[in-house]
This record gives C-alpha cells, sequence and structure tokens, in this order.
C-alpha cells in the first residue's frame, strides 16, 4: 500500500484527504519540488529545498522547511524505496484550506504539506541513443517562472500539443527566443560550446541545469550562458534538454527537422556522462559515509 506524508502524518494514499477550500485545489496558490534518489540517496536535496524556500518566501508563505530531508527519507523507507535504483520524492506546499478569496486570507492558516515517493527508471540506451523529438510550442506562462508554483497549466498544454503530433516534448518560445522546455532547461550546441539560457525570471533555476554547469566547467567543455534565438535551432550541432527525471535528454528533432546530423551528439554524451558520474559519486560518498 503507498503510503503518503499528510500535514505531519504518514498515511495510506487511500486514505489522504485536503479540503475543497484548500487554496492549491482553488488558485493553484502553492509550490512544488521534485527531488531524486539513487540507490535510496538524493541527490541535490540541499539545492532543491533551498529553491523550495526561496519561493515560499517569495509568495509569502510561512513555512521552515528544515525537517523536511527527514521527511523525505522517510517516506522512502515507508515505502520500500531506500535502496530502489531509482526514486523520487513529489512534495507541494499549498497555503492552506480557507475561503476563496483573490487575496491572502485573513488570520493565521495552516499550509497545506503533502508529498509522495515513486520509483522511476531513465530511458533504456537503445531509446536513450536514438534521441527524442521536440516542437516549439507559444511560451504562455506568467512572469515568475523562476517559482516553482503548482500552475501547470501552461506547461501541460505544451506537452499535449507535443504528443497531439507525436512529439517527445515541448521547447517553450518567447518573444523569439527558445527559452525553455516544458518541465526541463533547454539547451544547444554551437561551434561546439553548450550554451542555455541566463538566470531570470523567466526560466526556472534548474537544479540539475546547475550540477551540469558546474562539471562543464570543471571538466573544460565550452558552456556559454545567454539566449538561443529560434532561428538559431536551425544551426544548430546538437540540442538537450536537463532535468530532475529527464537528467541529460537528447533532442534530434525539431519540428520535424534533424537537429545536426539526426543523432546524439559528443557534447551532448559528454554532458550526460559526467552527470551520471557526478551522480554515482554523490551516491558511493554517502553508502561510505
Amino acid at each position: 500500500m503507498t503510503t503518503v506524508f499528510l500535514n505531519g502524518a504518514f498515511i495510506p494514499k487511500s486514505e489522504a484527504m485536503i479540503s475543497v477550500d484548500d487554496r492549491g485545489f482553488l488558485l493553484g496558490d502553492g509550490l512544488y519540488e521534485v527531488t531524486p534518489f539513487y540507490g535510496g540517496v538524493p541527490f541535490g536535496l540541499d539545492r532543491h529545498l533551498a529553491r523550495l524556500a526561496r519561493g515560499l518566501e517569495w509568495i509569502r508563505i510561512a513555512y521552515d522547511v528544515e525537517s523536511l530531508e527527514a521527511m523525505h527519507r522517510e517516506l522512502l523507507t515507508r515505502n520500500g524505496l531506500e535502496n530502489a535504483e531509482r526514486s523520487m520524492v513529489y512534495m507541494q506546499i499549498t497555503r492552506g484550506a480557507a475561503p476563496r478569496t483573490h487575496y491572502f486570507p485573513e488570520g493565521d492558516v495552516t499550509p497545506t504539506i503533502f508529498a509522495s515517493a515513486k520509483a522511476w527508471s531513465r530511458p533504456t540506451d537503445e531509446v536513450w541513443n536514438r534521441g527524442f523529438r521536440a516542437i516549439t510550442v507559444p511560451d504562455r506562462r506568467w512572469s515568475r517562472v523562476d517559482v516553482k508554483t503548482i500552475c501547470l497549466l501552461p506547461n501541460a498544454m505544451a506537452f499535449q500539443a507535443a504528443r497531439d503530433v507525436g512529439a517527445d516534448d515541448a521547447i517553450l518560445v518567447r518573444d523569439g527566443v527558445a527559452i525553455e522546455g516544458a518541465h526541463q532547461n533547454f539547451w544547444g550546441v554551437f561551434g561546439g560550446t553548450a550554451v542555455t539560457h541566463p538566470k531570470t525570471g523567466h526560466i526556472l533555476p534548474g537544479i540539475t541545469r546547475g550540477v551540469v554547469l558546474e562539471e562543464a566547467h570543471a571538466a573544460g567543455v565550452p558552456v556559454e550562458e545567454r539566449p538561443i534565438q529560434v532561428e538559431e535551432l536551425i544551426d544548430a550541432e546538437e540540442l538537450f534538454f536537463t532535468g530532475t527525471t529527464g537528467e541529460v535528454r537528447p533532442v534530434v528533432e525539431v519540428d520535424g527537422r534533424a537537429v545536426g546530423d539526426g543523432r546524439v551528439g559528443p557534447v551532448t554524451r559528454r554532458l550526460s556522462d559526467l552527470l551520471l558520474a557526478r551522480i554515482e559519486a554523490t551516491r558511493d560518498a554517502a553508502k561510505a559515509g
């Protein structure tokens, strides 16, 4: 039986209930995070919680995230995932249940804290080496994408547009810039240099994005943070996404046109190898300690 965490208690998922007055349900008034675990060892949990804390401060939900690391670990154990090759914890914090108003509720309202855990797997080598197809779609998200809100309708619409034409992913285009994926950061390779959009309010500061940048710098892989104009995509040698469960995800076709030679390129492979090596080293160090 699946166990979830809800408002301080670990309970069967079938017994979990949230008020119909919850502002997350009514207004999308909340944030979420997804943290990966490898062999029961979290990867980047401190960064995920720091991003969550920043977001909570910005949307003015008073909640101390300090206790959440222990909750993540306990949730994995209760679901028998402490040794799973790959697992994840999804958590969501909303402002809580209150009369529906477009302004913040008056008086003290207790935030709703929910988390669940499950196993996941990366694509097989055959699928990954074949690469993935994407389409470009307009970016209709709000102007503070750096805040990881649960308001994901524009992202869902973009993904559905991709599925409707048999593609795997969507690249969001804002003001002529191929800015981000529907749920991952977006990269291009031009002249051997890996390029990704700089941190602004229009992209989520991805944890995996940050790790890949660190590993690229350490390994001497040329990287640049700048906007990628949508017109540049036709000249890209390689394209790929980075994300929590996508890791490094190669793109070999955009809008029906092959990227480069239509195969996963060497920079994408190199950065994927570096990320996986960092994950393995983090896991092994935790196990040894």
